[in-house]
């Protein structure tokens, strides 16, 4: 079983940047698809970005052109490089691994955007 582990949270001033990593305890390199969600104050929780084993990447509307998703399957870690981060990207940050009759979640990062 994949254990996953979020880092790099953190409070940011509006516009700044910050980069969140995802480290997997097992191999993620047969993992369809890795992914970052996060869910904000009231909110649900909410797809951000997602990257498949092939490297194809999706975002979400409210991140594209400042978010970036990668992952490195040799060091079996997924990375979300944030820029020009706005208040609204207040959120608790999640790591998800999913693929057939698999679904794995770190326990999630908290990021704080304030002036």
């Amino acid at each position: 079983q994949v254990q996953l582990v979020e880092s790099g949270g953190g409070l940011v001033q509006p516009g700044g940047s910050l980069r969140l990593s995802c480290a997997a305890s097992g191999s993620i390199f047969g993992i369809a698809e890795m992914g970052w969600y996060r869910q904000g104050p009231g909110k649900e929780r909410a797809l951000v970005a997602r990257v498949t084993s092939g490297g194809n990447t999706y975002y979400a509307t409210s991140v594209k052109g400042r978010f970036t998703i990668s992952r490195d399957n040799a060091k079996n870690m997924v990375y979300l490089q944030m820029n020009s981060l706005k208040p609204e990207d207040t959120a608790v940050y999640y790591c998800r691994g999913t693929d057939a009759g698999r679904d794995y979640w770190g326990q999630g990062t908290q990021v704080t955007v304030s002036s």
